[in-house]
Formats: structure tokens, C-alpha cells, sequence
């Protein structure tokens, strides 16, 4: 199929507006909002795969599993991350032909649970950072440190598991995404950064104990599309320097090398937030990349149409 190509990784806020909209109607109504602007930007002529994070419902079904554990068996990590996948994918999936039937829009939309791989020797096993499910208690914590996980202690809160972050290496379903794009379908994918798996010593792939992070993931997934733009959606209108200081400053436009500069210099945007989408944009664009796009949910259309948003291009 002729056309531009956007990969749109949306985020937690695209899902969850906040601690007192969580349950599932309110997280169907938020895809909802996101999903119209998804639909106009593929009115306006793009080709659209979308990518999406799922970190609190990966934590909801684990203390779901956890409260049940006395009767049923936990469910694996790997397996929440494909559970989500499936479950977000439904919600977009169906919104996003709901508003397209009510528009006039002839296209097609599919999920794929997607696996991406990562390297069984990946630095990041040896050194897991990302916390994961709920607080425990000191007993609770020695009998699961007993069960291989590892720990780490707020002493406000108590002990929580983490895991770790590993790099992406391969979008194992790629070759069947790249069809269904090549014919004009509109792609949900890499939910979560995709259920990260590696290798086994018979070559087997395997299901990790670990999570991806999802703007690193739909970075690797535009670069092998070939992907004209990459656009991350996220809680801001547009990005900031010296964010949340008094020197705050937000930016329309910077280049690769400017994008490089600011985030090496470790002042401009934090580890949890902006500075995994900074690091994500410069992977694309490192990469032969077009065009990468910051922007909210709700300022889609003016972000494409240059009037708002933060625009990172190659040099």
C-alpha cells in the first residue's frame, strides 16, 4: 500500500487517566479519546501501527495473582505481557473501527501479540532495576528471594520484586506486521515493548522474566518498517529542557545531535519519564530514520500540522 508510515506509541496516560479512573470501562473510555485522534491521522492519508505501554495492567493482574494465589496458580510475567497485549489490543482495536465506521473509514485493524527478543546474556539480568508488582512484608519477601526473585527495600513501604530491563534486539513477528501494513491494515503491536523472550541453548525461544521498554521497542519496530515518522505520545504537549526547574524551557523543533547533547548532559530529562523517549527518538533517527514526534494524545493533529508538539529530525 502507497502512503506515509507512523508508528504512534501511546502511553500509560493514553490508558489511564489517573488513581481514580483504572477500571476497565474507564480505561476503554480513555482509548476512546486517544483512538479519534489515531483515526483522523489515518483519515488524513497515514499508515498506522500502534504500539502501547501496559505497565499498570501487567501490576493489576499480578496482584490479582497474588490475591489469589491460595487457591490458583500465579501467572508468569511473560504471561501477563501477552494477557495486556491482547486485552489493550481488543480496546483500541474496537474503538478504532467504531470511529471509523462513523466517519466514512475503510480500513481494517488487527492485533498482533507480539514477542520481541532480547540476549540471554543481556547486562541487565545480572543487574534487574524495574520494579514490578506490590509491596511485600519482610516475611513475604524471604520466601520469595527463596524463589529466585529479586528484591528491592522502601522502608516506608516494604520490600518489591524487580526485573530487569533488557535491550531489544528483534520484533520476532515483524515479517507478518510488515504484511498486513504493506496491505493497509492498521497494526496494534509491541504492547508493553512486546513479551520479551530469548533464546535457550537448543535455540528455542523462551519467555523472560522482564520487562521492555515500549518507546525503546517502537523504536526498533520503526526502524525495520521503514517507518516515515515516529510518533510518541505521552502527558505533555511538547518536551522541556531543565524540566520542572526555573529554567524550564519547552522546544518546537531540535536536531539529532541537539536531542544527543541534552540527554547526555543528564539535566534535562528524567530517567523514569522523558529521557527513555529522548533515547528512543535518537535510536530511530541514528538509524536512518525521517522524523520523530512528541507530543499528548489530544494534540495530534495540530503536531502533524506543525503547530505544536516537539519535532526531532536527522541533522
Amino acid at each position: 500500500m502507497n502512503g506515509r508510515v507512523a508508528v504512534v506509541a501511546i502511553g500509560g496516560n493514553s490508558l489511564i487517566k489517573d488513581a481514580k479512573h483504572e477500571t476497565v470501562p474507564d480505561q476503554y473510555a480513555a482509548a476512546h479519546e486517544t483512538c479519534e485522534h489515531i483515526a483522523a491521522m489515518i483519515k488524513d492519508g497515514w499508515n498506522v501501527v500502534v504500539t502501547h505501554g501496559n505497565g499498570p495492567q501487567v501490576g493489576f493482574i499480578l496482584r490479582r495473582s497474588e490475591l489469589a494465589a491460595h487457591e490458583l496458580h500465579e501467572v508468569p510475567l511473560d504471561v501477563c505481557g501477552a494477557d495486556t497485549q491482547g486485552a489493550i489490543g481488543y480496546a483500541l482495536q474496537q474503538n478504532l473501527l467504531n470511529v471509523f465506521a462513523r466517519n466514512g473509514v475503510d480500513r481494517e485493524v488487527a492485533t498482533i501479540i507480539c514477542q520481541t527478543e532480547v540476549a540471554a546474556g543481556d547486562p541487565a539480568f545480572a543487574n534487574p532495576t524495574k520494579p514490578i508488582g506490590s509491596f511485600m512484608d519482610a516475611d513475604q519477601a524471604r520466601r520469595r528471594r527463596a524463589e529466585g526473585w529479586d528484591l528491592i527495600e522502601d522502608a516506608n513501604r516494604g520490600w518489591r520484586r524487580v526485573v530487569a530491563s533488557p535491550t531489544p534486539l528483534r520484533i520476532v513477528e515483524l515479517p507478518v506486521i510488515r504484511r498486513l501494513v504493506d496491505a493497509g491494515v492498521v497494526v496494534i503491536t509491541a504492547g508493553g515493548g512486546g513479551v520479551p523472550v530469548a533464546a535457550a541453548a537448543g535455540g528455542d525461544l523462551c519467555g523472560a522474566a522482564a520487562v521492555i521498554d515500549k518507546d525503546l521497542a517502537s523504536a526498533l519496530l520503526a526502524h525495520a518498517l521503514g517507518a516515515d515518522l515516529l510518533l510518541i505520545c505521552t502527558a505533555v504537549e511538547r518536551v522541556a529542557l531543565n524540566f520542572g526547574t526555573p529554567q524550564e524551557r519547552w522546544v518546537d523543533r531540535i536536531t539529532l545531535s541537539e536531542a544527543k547533547q541534552h540527554l547526555a548532559e543528564g539535566t534535562h530529562f528524567r530517567s523514569g519519564s522523558m529521557a527513555p523517549k529522548i533515547q528512543a527518538v535518537i535510536n530511530y533517527l541514528d538509524n536512518g530514520g525521517r522524523e520523530a514526534l512528541i507530543t499528548s494524545p489530544e494534540h495530534i493533529e495540530a503536531a502533524l500540522a506543525g503547530k505544536t508538539g516537539t519535532r526531532i529530525t536527522p541533522d
